[in-house]
């Protein structure tokens, strides 16, 4: 029989333990995606891109064909990280981009967060890569989109064959914040999830407006 402690499993990620990795958020790939609708899409990258800066998670920003074709990132994903520059590439695979991979060997986390367009592609082909080269890989599922919802689902379905694991953008936020006592964080992922977390977010506003609520108490 096993001992129970209060202690974290150590699949679940921590701040200090991984990198995130956004990949394409541009406009010419977002007007093909069709798996999910681009309002949710583009809060869901906010979401993700907000979480990982409250939570000082270094972060890869990469995209492709940005000048001659794709267009510029998401507005959302720079504000979130100013300054920060894109990697801008021409090889799908964002793995087989050399100043994409020297980033990451400068970060030097073993653990990866991956979201993007479009999932078929853009993300199966890291993702695997990744995974060959002895690296543990998670996906955000839902800041992800494909040209179609088969598109993205049998992506979703062969990375996780192989090894992904997958989670959604709203469990990003609450599993690097894991504790309502953490007070130094606390203010920062309840703003997140109140511009970003939908029907959480508006039950946070509702809750602290009317009763003064806060879950570390």
């Amino acid at each position: 029989m096993p001992t129970a402690t209060p202690t974290p499993g150590k699949k679940l990620l921590t701040p200090a333990d991984h990198a995130l990795v956004m990949i394409d958020f541009q406009s010419q790939m977002a007007f093909a995606t069709k798996s999910i609708d681009a309002v949710l899409l583009r809060s869901n990258a906010a979401l993700v891109a907000n979480a990982a800066r409250a939570f000082n998670v270094p972060a890869i920003l990469t995209t492709v064909a940005e000048k001659s074709f794709s267009g510029p990132m998401f507005d959302e994903i720079h504000q979130a990280f100013p300054g920060q520059a894109m990697l801008d590439r021409t090889s799908m695979n964002t793995w087989e981009d050399k100043n994409v991979i020297a980033d990451v060997n400068r970060i030097g986390k073993a653990r990866l967060v991956f979201c993007g367009l479009w999932t078929s592609v853009c993300i199966v082909g890291p993702t695997l890569s990744a995974l060959d080269q002895g690296f543990e890989v998670y996906v955000i599922a839902d800041a992800c989109g494909d040209v179609s919802t088969e598109a993205h689902e049998r992506a979703m379905e062969r990375m996780i064959q192989a090894g992904v694991r997958p989670m959604t953008s709203l469990q990003y936020l609450l599993e690097l914040q894991r504790d309502w006592a953490r007070t130094e964080t606390y203010d920062a992922t309840t703003g997140v999830a109140k511009l970003y977390g939908g029907a959480y977010g508006l039950g946070i506003i509702y809750a602290k407006t009317m009763f003064g609520a806060s879950e570390s108490h």
